[in-house]
């Protein structure tokens, strides 16, 4: 029985300093893998707070810039609207002094006119003194009569004289209102042409920033859609192949044309954020077909092909953001081709959409 007593009694003590060694081991290993994700995470958080820190300066920098271009646009286009109203009004100013002139010139005429007569007239009365005083020889018995009448006659030229003489007074004052009248003219219409120069080159101004931002969109659209051979840049247009975005004879986008047109939606939206407000731009979008006809029941000519297509372009991308105020669609069927021929590398490149970014 003693036996069996000590057989029953277990020491479990060494088993339980072992499982308390391995759960200190364990928790030392998991504290030092937290202290390790601890010291890799700040120094991750640390360089991405300094990364933020450098890209909220550069936005701040950015719309510093942003706020000057668009006061120096809002002043371009005050001094802009300044002298279009001074245009105006001077415009009108040569309009009355046109007008007055005109006046005077009649006037003028209406007393040369009365002159004339006048003189005509003292030509009369100066005979019919003459022939009164030819008369007079002709008998004493007349000579009273005949004084009378020529008293009556000296009085009508002195009056005459006097009203030519008036006459010609005005005529000087009024030749003298006509050059003082033609000098201000001339004074107007430097002025009006120093005007137009002032306002030709603000619209100059206006058309250079276009093409500055034309050059940007055309330049990121080319990294973006990459170097193809059916997508290029022709003067100030980019060019799609037909085949790129439509099957043939068709004005149905297919899904690659989609693609392309979803790239340049989002190229046209990040430049429409920089272009100020001012500038009234478009995105014009013209569709072309080849030379050879087509009459199905969809499509009666390719009038109907190349607009239809222009209008496809246009929808989808004002389903891509873009601002259908934005946009203009237009057709030109098979008559604006770049090149003449009918071999199938030229009906292949007649066979186009085109984008403009333009002014409105």
């Amino acid at each position: 029985m003693a036996l069996r007593r000590n057989r029953q009694t277990v020491d479990i003590w060494p088993g339980f300093v072992d499982a308390l060694g391995n759960l200190i081991i364990i928790l030392m290993f998991v504290l030092l893998v937290f202290v390790m994700a601890q010291f890799f995470m700040g120094r991750a958080l640390s360089g991405q707070e300094a990364e933020l820190g450098r890209l909220t300066a550069q936005m701040s920098e950015m719309a510093n810039l942003l706020k000057m271009e668009r006061q120096s646009n809002a002043g371009l286009t005050a001094e802009t609207e300044r002298l279009s109203g001074e245009l105006t009004v001077l415009t009108s100013k040569a309009k009355a002094l046109e007008d007055l002139s005109a006046q005077k010139t009649a006037e003028a005429a209406k007393l040369a006119a009365d002159i004339e007569a006048l003189q005509a007239l003292k030509a009369t009365l100066e005979k019919t003194i003459s022939d009164k005083d030819r008369s007079l020889d002709d008998g004493k018995g007349k000579l009273q009569e005949q004084e009378r009448i020529s008293d009556q006659a000296r009085a009508q030229a002195a009056m005459l004289r006097q009203q030519l003489d008036a006459l010609q007074q005005e005529m000087a004052r009024l030749a003298d209102s006509l050059d003082a009248a033609e000098r201000a003219n001339k004074t107007q219409e430097v002025q009006i042409s120093d005007l137009g120069k002032q306002l030709n080159r603000a619209l100059a101004t206006k058309v250079q920033e276009l093409q500055k931002y034309r050059s940007e969109f055309f330049g990121r659209l080319r990294s973006v859609l990459g170097d193809r051979k059916d997508v290029r840049i022709e003067g100030d247009r980019f060019v799609f192949q037909s085949e790129v975005l439509f099957p043939s004879g068709s004005a149905d986008l297919q899904p690659a044309g989609q693609q392309q047109l979803g790239r340049l939606a989002r190229t046209l939206l990040d430049i429409a954020k920089t272009i100020p407000a001012d500038v009234n731009w478009i995105l014009r979008v013209d569709g072309h077909t080849d030379s050879r006809p087509i009459a199905t029941p969809q499509f009666r000519s390719n009038w109907d092909l190349s607009s239809a297509r222009a209008i496809s372009v246009v929808n989808y991308l004002i389903s891509q953001g873009i601002d259908p105020s934005r946009l203009a669609a237009a057709g030109f069927g098979e008559f604006q081709p770049l090149e003449m021929g009918s071999s199938p590398d030229v009906l292949a490149r007649n066979r186009r959409i085109e984008l403009k970014l333009d002014q409105r």
